[in-house]
């Protein structure tokens, strides 16, 4: 199969729609979703946060250090900055959510597409080397979306809004990635050199959204077992996949 922008990003849109995958368990779950899971459900979703922050953050040392701390500053203070702009969130509509739940899936949605924008970059650059690279990279990004897409439903379902409309935001959150990937693809050499920031700003951003937004609520709502076990599963599991996919 000949490659170009077409089929980057055709490559791309598939990744995006695997973010919509993440909400399928609720199908089964979504007459589970009493109001009291929401502690639980916000520890999951930090889990399978902090482990891909970790994962941005080990792929970016090696690519550009000071790059990536800068970024990674860049994005705690924009998403604080984005919080203080939506205030407390008592006019804030995103769906059937409002006021503070509307708020808090609002700065989640932005994380995840700032996350998505790096995505897009690490689709691309790989068919400016080689087909062969670039098809691996796009099925272990796809694989890994499944969860991200996850962790967006984790906090979106338990606090009112549809499966479908979760799935549809998990993919919005993922849009910048066929929009990025041709570029990167055509401009392989100056992607390159955004790439650690862009990781640095992507894993700040999320870190940033958890330690402020999930976990306290989390820690308010959910016993320390459901807290520990929740969390810290998702966080391995979330791991375990990064590293059989990227080897990070």
């Amino acid at each position: 199969m000949p490659i170009n922008v077409w089929t980057v990003t055709a490559a791309a849109a598939v990744t995006c729609l695997a973010t919509g995958l993440g909400a399928l368990p609720f199908v089964f779950l979504r007459n589970g979703m009493a109001k009291h899971w929401l502690g639980t459900s916000n520890a999951i979703a930090s889990g399978f946060m902090l482990a891909a922050s970790a994962g941005l953050l080990w792929q970016g040392w090696s690519l550009g250090p000071w790059r990536l701390l800068i970024g990674a500053a860049v994005g705690a203070v924009f998403i604080h900055g984005f919080r203080r702009l939506l205030g407390g969130g008592g006019d804030v509509v995103l769906g059937g959510l409002t006021g503070a739940d509307a708020r808090k899936a609002v700065v989640l949605i932005a994380v995840m597409t700032a996350h998505s924008a790096t995505e897009g970059i690490g689709v691309g650059v790989p068919y400016g080397d080689s087909e062969k690279l670039g098809l691996l990279i796009t099925l272990a990004i796809a694989i890994h979306n499944a969860p991200e897409g996850l962790a967006v439903s984790l906090v979106l379902v338990p606090r009112g809004a549809r499966v479908r409309t979760a799935a549809a935001w998990s993919i919005f959150s993922s849009l910048p990635q066929p929009l990025i990937a041709p570029l990167a693809y055509l401009f392989v050499e100056q992607f390159r050199v955004f790439l650690p920031a862009g990781l640095g700003f992507a894993a700040g951003a999320m870190v940033w959204m958890v330690w402020t937004e999930l976990l306290p609520e989390a820690m308010e709502l959910a016993s320390r077992r459901a807290l520990a076990l929740g969390g810290g599963l998702s966080f391995l599991a979330m791991l375990g996949l990064q590293i059989g996919l990227f080897g990070v």
